[in-house]
């Protein structure tokens, strides 16, 4: 993928400057002279850019995902795990998965300037909402990972929430939606089974209710479909190696209509 080579090549680094800028060299490690070798020869990646995007996704979700998983001061082994299948899910190369980690451990330290890399993120995303919610399902995932949301982790994101500009009730609705299975797979830690989804848990994906009406649950279904739609999500500069998970979200949410439809007996 292109942003990984420049992001390996330093250049990201270099022309994004910031907490993001310097959290990429840490996480790829820096290369200055190729990085000002693409300068040189006109490669801009402005603000907004869809490379540069990636690059900032990538770089904040697995940094704050280690900040959150130090929240109540110790690391566990599940939420390691968690972390660990995420890289696996999105089937990282050797080089970028170790930056990964890196990135995981820098979110971890004392001193990881959160505030800073969350307002630089906000700016870098330049209002794609659909991909600040896929950050903060990935990071409540993550905060999940030992089957347990404990206050400081919630405190921890409802400031992130704030932070980012993002109502707490989106957190909240995306909190029920994650207790009713949504986003279980892959990133589940082994120490959760797989449930088998009852009709309440599909309302609770759809974030609707038994009292909607046909046209409300159909809202409902359209306006997750639209926000989670992998190529959509793709263009506006979800990295491509999360189109799995999109992918997979896109069918439960499929799978949650179709059940409540034929529970109401809907066309």
């Amino acid at each position: 993928m292109a942003w990984w080579g420049k992001a390996l090549g330093g250049a990201f680094g270099f022309m994004m400057g910031g907490p993001l800028g310097a959290l990429i060299g840490i996480g790829f490690g820096h290369n200055f002279d190729k990085g000002i070798g693409n300068v040189m020869s006109g490669e801009k990646f402005e603000p907004g850019q869809q490379e540069r995007v990636q690059a900032a996704f990538f770089t904040a979700t697995f940094s704050v995902m280690g900040h959150i998983a130090k929240a109540d001061g110790k690391v566990t082994p599940d939420e390691i795990r968690m972390a660990e299948a995420v890289m696996s899910h999105m089937g990282l190369t050797a080089d970028v998965r170790e930056s990964a980690k890196r990135l995981f451990n820098e979110g971890k330290s004392d001193d990881f300037p959160l505030d800073e890399v969350l307002d630089q993120f906000k700016k870098e995303l330049h209002r794609r909402n659909t991909l600040l919610q896929m950050f903060l399902e990935i990071q409540l995932q993550a905060a999940y990972a030992d089957g347990v949301l404990d206050q400081a982790e919630e405190k921890l994101l409802t400031h992130i929430c704030n932070r980012l500009g993002v109502p707490v009730s989106q957190l909240h609705r995306l909190e029920e939606m994650l207790k009713a299975g949504f986003g279980q797979g892959s990133y589940q830690s082994s120490a959760r089974p797989t449930r088998t989804h009852s009709l309440s848990d599909a309302y609770h994906i759809l974030g609707s209710n038994k009292s909607a009406s046909d046209a409300e649950v159909k809202k409902s279904y359209r306006r997750l479909m639209s926000q989670h739609h992998p190529d959509k999500l793709v263009a506006k500069g979800l990295p491509e190696e999360m189109i799995k998970d999109a992918t997979e979200k896109t069918q439960q949410i499929k799978d949650a209509y179709e059940q409540i439809k034929e529970s109401r007996g809907m066309r």
